[in-house]
């Protein structure tokens, strides 16, 4: 099985080629510069030179695989216009071998309690755009094409990851680790390996299929905190935002990270028989 991958050379793409790999599944990879291009190569991937506005070569490249996942993002100008015109690419290119499509947790919004993918949607403002593109990408399945959508949750592990960049960095400079409101939202994590892992099931997944990764990890933002405190140096050192605040800080994101989310996760595990295994973020986090 030969699968052609969008955002190989980046943090989820990175663990997702080596767990394809490790699967004995051959990859190529889209890579838009010469790093890219090495970092792929390391991998034990065929690196594709290309960006994701490069349609005609998205196209070509699934032509010419058996499957196709699609974790590249373009977070320019036009982010949405440009990720709906790849994954057309994509898909024509493909025809009917699976395409997984990226996804995530956070157009759910605030959850009430424990939900499935079937709860409601209310994205944030900084994912609004992937609705339409999902819808879409999902409609091929009545003109007999294979969309699956993979929507991961808040993704770490590896010294990577959002939490990393907008919490362990920013408190390793000011000393203190910022904390959206009292802390009592949840998060609903998954290691970055085990989400590695789903996207590997997935190819085999039904078409039209949705599934939130999520390890089930639902942990209040004031723990995840904590944990990133030891992580940036600075243990116990709390900068408490409002949102306000900590949307002039960290731009539109934080509304995402201000959300309060819980997910089962069942889903991918019942019809995949996918299992994560790193199950203990908080000590992860605080290693990281």
């Amino acid at each position: 099985m030969q699968i052609f991958i969008t955002g190989g050379s980046g943090y989820i793409g990175r663990s997702t080629i080596r767990a394809l790999t490790r699967h004995g599944i051959g990859v190529t990879a889209l890579a838009r510069s010469e790093q890219a291009a090495r970092t792929v190569s390391g991998l034990g991937a065929a690196p594709v030179a290309g960006a994701l506005t490069d349609t005609d070569v998205l196209h070509e490249a699934a032509r010419r695989a058996d499957a196709v996942i699609h974790l590249g993002v373009d977070y320019a100008e036009g982010t949405a216009e440009v990720d709906r015109a790849a994954a057309e690419a994509l898909q024509d290119g493909v025809g009917n071998g699976p395409y997984v499509h990226t996804g995530g947790v956070w157009v759910y919004g605030d959850t009430d309690g424990v939900v499935d993918e079937d709860a409601p949607l209310n994205p944030p403002r900084i994912t609004a755009w992937r609705l339409e593109n999902e819808k879409r990408v999902l409609a091929r399945t009545g003109t007999g094409d294979h969309p699956v959508v993979v929507m991961p949750g808040l993704v770490y592990g590896r010294s990577g990851g959002l939490a990393q960049s907008f919490f362990v960095e920013p408190g390793r400079t000011a000393g203190a680790v910022p904390c959206i409101g009292d802390g009592t939202n949840r998060w609903a994590l998954i290691h970055v390996d085990d989400i590695a892992e789903l996207y590997v099931l997935a190819l085999n997944a039904p078409a039209g299929a949705v599934y939130a990764g999520v390890s089930g990890q639902n942990l209040p933002l004031a723990d995840v905190a904590r944990a990133l405190g030891h992580a940036a140096g600075c243990p116990g050192r709390i900068d408490s935002l409002t949102l306000d605040e900590a949307v002039q800080r960290m731009g539109p994101i934080a509304e995402a990270f201000a959300l309060d989310q819980q997910f089962s996760g069942a889903r991918a595990r019942l019809e995949l028989g996918w299992t994560p295994t790193r199950l203990d973020a908080l000590t992860e986090l605080t290693q990281d």
